[in-house]
């Protein structure tokens, strides 16, 4: 993977941000540009050039909440009391985490759950990277890095923008912000669905805001799913881990230790995804997968290996048995939520 010599200094230098954007247009990058500063710190994602993702430490949840209540006129599907659930599922339990950005894994959650469609998902993070692109612009003086690996690495993408039309895009006077079909600042998901063509963003930098709740009469709340996780491994700490991983509200965690009866409890239980410890007595993780894989129901159900063992060897194991993924040991909660999430959107 190409990337760009950008190296991270020690001690804080004059910054110039737009020069720092320019560096990563190419169509050969990929990765995050990481800045940081003494208010805080920015996370952008970029994708072949583009900008797939936008973040500021500070407030982060709060800015998310915010543009789902501008944009909540156009989100018929968008239930009240959406920041509640987004606040007692990703924002209490995961921000202080060793989780980069719980805000998106909100949004990934968001579409799966269908209260957000790729396109109006799209709409969001649009409207989140120009908040934060604002901040940005205005920085003087920081350190910053290029990772070329990053935690959206195989996630869920729902646009890809543009950086230098959302530069002129925010540099506009009074910060008015159009859709227009010459000048596309987003490529969406799914291409076929339009935005309206002459919407126009709000005033930013509203963060002495209070953020309402929102009342929508007349929207029919979509029913929330669970998602049901079944997980096979002999060790108990290791089940109970992925268990307090996984929040309760977004999903049903069935343990199992013993690979004999594991298809039995997969067929009566028809997980949407299953994490397979690949090290096992009576049946390995590879044999229960080739067993799953021979069963009509079971060929397309994610199957996720469990494993310490991370060689080409075992890798190339796991594509044999067609597994869907694989997960080192040890893992963090990011690491689970990251490769769980790629498999429910």
């Amino acid at each position: 993977m190409k990337t760009l010599p950008i190296s991270r200094y020690r001690f804080f230098q004059k910054l110039q941000p737009i020069s720092l954007l320019k560096k990563i247009t190419s169509k050969t990058v990929n990765g995050c540009l990481q800045v940081f500063s003494t208010a805080g710190s920015w996370s952008i994602y970029i994708e072949e050039g583009k900008l797939i993702y936008a973040c500021y430490s500070d407030k982060m949840f709060e800015r998310l909440y915010r543009t789902l209540q501008t944009l909540s006129p156009q989100l018929s599907t968008l239930p009240d009391g959406i920041d509640e659930q987004l606040q007692a599922m990703f924002e209490n339990r995961l921000e202080n985490q060793d989780i980069p950005n719980p805000d998106y894994l909100a949004i990934c959650w968001l579409v799966s759950q269908k209260y957000l469609s790729p396109t109006e998902a799209g709409m969001v993070i649009e409207l989140l990277a120009i908040e934060v692109l604002e901040t940005f612009l205005c920085l003087e003086e920081g350190s910053y890095e290029f990772v070329s690996d990053s935690f959206l690495d195989d996630m869920p993408k729902y646009c890809h923008l543009n950086i230098r039309l959302l530069v002129e895009q925010y540099q506009k006077p009074h910060r008015q912000k159009n859709y227009t079909e010459n000048t596309p600042v987003v490529r969406y998901h799914q291409p076929s669905l339009q935005t309206q063509p002459a919407q126009k963003y709000p005033q930013l930098s509203e963060d002495n805001q209070n953020i309402s709740h929102r009342s929508q009469s007349g929207k029919t709340p979509v029913p929330k799913r669970l998602y049901k996780i079944l997980c096979i491994d002999d060790s108990l700490t290791v089940l109970n881990s992925i268990k307090s991983y996984l929040d309760e509200q977004i999903f049903s965690v069935i343990t199992i230790t013993d690979s004999f009866n594991a298809l039995t409890e997969i067929i009566r239980n028809k997980p949407d995804i299953i994490l397979l410890e690949v090290e096992m007595p009576q049946l390995d993780g590879y044999e229960v997968c080739s067993l799953l894989r021979k069963h009509s129901s079971f060929k397309n159900t994610p199957v996720i290996m469990v494993t310490a063992k991370t060689g080409l060897i075992d890798r190339a194991k796991s594509k044999l048995v067609r597994a869907s993924g694989f997960l080192p040991k040890p893992f963090t909660q990011g690491d689970l939520l990251k490769i769980v999430f790629q498999h429910i959107t």
